[in-house]
């Protein structure tokens, strides 16, 4: 009976332990399960990513793109605006001339520009014509995917314009300067394709009399960029000045009528070392200030001309 006893504690305490071993096991396997998944919601969880090189360049065309160089970087840039492919009254010599290339004139545009930070720059620039020019800008928002994501990048730039070209009526130094203001709002609508809207507000210290001249000067544009391959893009832009361009009183009391359309195409080469682009477009000036408030090339007119920029960045970064 003893043995018989002993043999039946002994079953009885052997099903004990299967059974806590059993329940131990599908605790751990539950807890190591429960564990695994926490870790893969973290791992997956979203991180929110900005929105890289919506364009190639600081500039579209003619004018600004929402980028800047990276921190620590300057920019050379070098810019040629010829006279018109064609001129009607020109026969043979739009030729000889190879089309506005060889006429001798050319505008050149000529500027450095340095970041202090990812989103800060300052530049100078020769804007041709005894013309000097100065800026800043500043990316103000990011477009980002994820948390609290954005849908487009806004940069703020910011120019000052000064005509030193001797002119009896502008003696005094105040008389001679201009100020642009531009809200770039872009967006890279997917990797080939971005879009950018160009608000712009310039305004003149000076302008003569008159009841349609303003010392302030509105226009709107939009630009864009289409990667081709890795290293081609064609780019458009178009601005419509929106005043001051319709009968205004010029300093001699004449009557000038200015062209509210600016429009260019071109493409963009990107060599590794250097960004070439090369245009053709409706105006031979060089600066925004003379291009979106007084430009005298018509498009009715076919009055389009060759330009090319050549941009070079270098880093001072470690």
């Amino acid at each position: 009976m003893y043995k018989r006893y002993r043999s039946t504690n002994k079953i009885i305490v052997m099903k004990k332990i299967l059974s806590l071993t059993a329940i131990f096991l599908l605790v751990a396997g539950w807890a190591i399960a429960q564990d695994s998944t926490v870790a893969a919601e973290v791992k997956e969880a979203p991180k929110k990513k900005f929105t890289r090189t919506t364009f190639n360049s600081t500039r579209i065309i003619n004018l600004q793109s929402t980028e800047i160089v990276s921190k620590g970087g300057l920019e050379f840039m070098v810019s040629h605006h010829f006279s018109n492919l064609w001129n009607k009254d020109a026969g043979s010599q739009n030729v000889a001339q190879f089309f506005g290339i060889n006429s001798g004139v050319a505008r050149t545009y000529l500027s450095f520009a340095y970041s202090f930070t990812n989103q800060l720059s300052a530049g100078i620039a020769l804007a041709g014509s005894s013309k000097y020019e100065g800026w800043i800008k500043a990316k103000l928002l990011r477009q980002s995917s994820g948390p609290h994501s954005f849908p487009v990048t806004v940069t703020l730039f910011s120019l000052a314009h000064v005509n030193t070209a001797t002119d009896p009526d502008n003696e005094f130094s105040y008389n001679r300067f201009a100020f642009a203001n531009q809200l770039l709002i872009a967006r890279k609508l997917s990797d080939r394709f971005s879009l950018e809207l160009i608000p712009t507000w310039v305004h003149y210290n000076v302008v003569p009399y008159g009841i349609n001249n303003s010392n302030e000067v509105f226009s709107l544009g939009i630009g864009g960029k289409y990667k081709v391959k890795s290293k081609l893009n064609l780019t458009f832009e178009y601005t419509r000045q929106l005043n001051m361009y319709e009968n205004l009183i010029s300093k001699s009391g004449a009557i000038v009528n200015y062209h509210p359309d600016l429009a260019s195409v071109g493409i963009e080469v990107n060599t590794g070392g250097h960004l070439f682009q090369f245009y053709i477009g409706s105006t031979q000036e060089s600066s925004i200030i003379d291009q979106l408030t007084r430009n005298t090339s018509s498009i009715k007119s076919g009055n389009l001309a060759f330009g090319f920029t050549i941009n070079r960045s270098l880093s001072f970064n470690k």
